[in-house]
């Protein structure tokens, strides 16, 4: 195996053409080409540079100088997925000029509509197997517990953008971007989150492991419409908190009374009823509950 492949090394300037200036390291004798633009001086025979060594996209031995990625072996970053191939996996750009990495579809979720899309991100490092070829491995969970921080409890009701690392019965994780780490009960989501994906979330509560209790669905205000906080302000404002229509009143009192359509009106109070603000007895319109609709 070649131990120079995804780290930084030190090597000398044996050869050179017009383009490219050849390296070769002291202690495995490899000789990897480095763009001339790229070497950070004029070199000569014997003269030394460091750089990142990979396989480009040519299967040509590199070095480069200039673009020197954060995410090496042993050592993660986050990379943004770039492509994606079913029956290979993805790969993520990590800054090469001419090489991007994939991550086996051996590490990704079963379900292949969980997995990463072009424009998410993963914290990856580089691994080489025993044909030389460089790896994308994702970050396990002592790394995201080692570079997390503790949340505070003022985070309370805050909104924050998280991405999605690891794929759970239980539940999604993520870690936002103030290296907090959260979790989202499938009863706070609309629909299963991809691996990688950027969600904005909602903090609901602190768990005592140490990280963010989240939810993707909206506030109550957010999720209903210009009709629905017309009729609730109606309620807010009525004796008792009641009025006297619900959805089986006929459309002329509706039009009369609210300016729209029994349609809807009969949407808006869908809302109402799906966000446990208000209930329908006995012909009555009741809030159940008051929430600021415009916080």
């Amino acid at each position: 195996m070649n131990q120079d492949l995804g780290k930084v090394v030190s090597a000398v300037m044996i050869d050179e053409n017009d383009q490219y200036y050849f390296v070769q390291p002291a202690r495995n004798g490899q000789t990897y080409r480095l763009p001339k633009d790229e070497s950070p001086q004029v070199l000569h025979i014997g003269g030394s540079v460091q750089g990142f060594v990979y396989e480009n996209e040519d299967h040509q031995l590199q070095m480069t100088c200039q673009h020197i990625p954060t995410v090496q072996v042993d050592h993660y970053d986050f990379g943004e997925v770039v492509s994606v191939r079913r029956d290979l996996g993805v790969f993520v750009d990590i800054g090469l000029p001419n090489k991007d990495i994939a991550v086996s579809l051996d590490d990704l979720p079963t379900l292949k509509n969980l997995w990463p899309q072009k424009g998410d991100r993963l914290l990856i490092s580089l691994r080489v197997d025993d044909h030389d070829r460089i790896w994308g491995q994702l970050a396990d969970e002592q790394i995201f517990q080692t570079m997390a921080v503790k949340p505070s409890k003022k985070m309370l009701n805050w909104n924050v953008n998280a991405t999605v690392y690891r794929l759970k019965l239980s539940g999604t994780l993520v870690l936002t971007d103030n290296f907090q780490l959260g979790f989202i009960h499938p009863s706070e989501r609309d629909r299963e989150p991809r691996l990688g994906e950027r969600v904005h979330a909602r903090v609901i509560g602190l768990s005592s492991h140490g990280s963010l209790n989240l939810s993707l669905k909206p506030r109550a205000f957010e999720a209903i419409d210009d009709d629905a906080t017309q009729i609730y302000e109606l309620l807010k404002h009525a004796p008792n908190k009641q009025l006297p229509y619900t959805d089986k009143s006929s459309p002329a009192i509706i039009k009369e009374v609210f300016g729209m359509s029994k349609g809807q009106f009969k949407r808006a109070i869908g809302h109402l009823l799906k966000e446990r603000l208000v209930s329908q007895v006995n012909g009555q319109l009741i809030l159940l509950k008051e929430v600021a609709l415009d916080d």
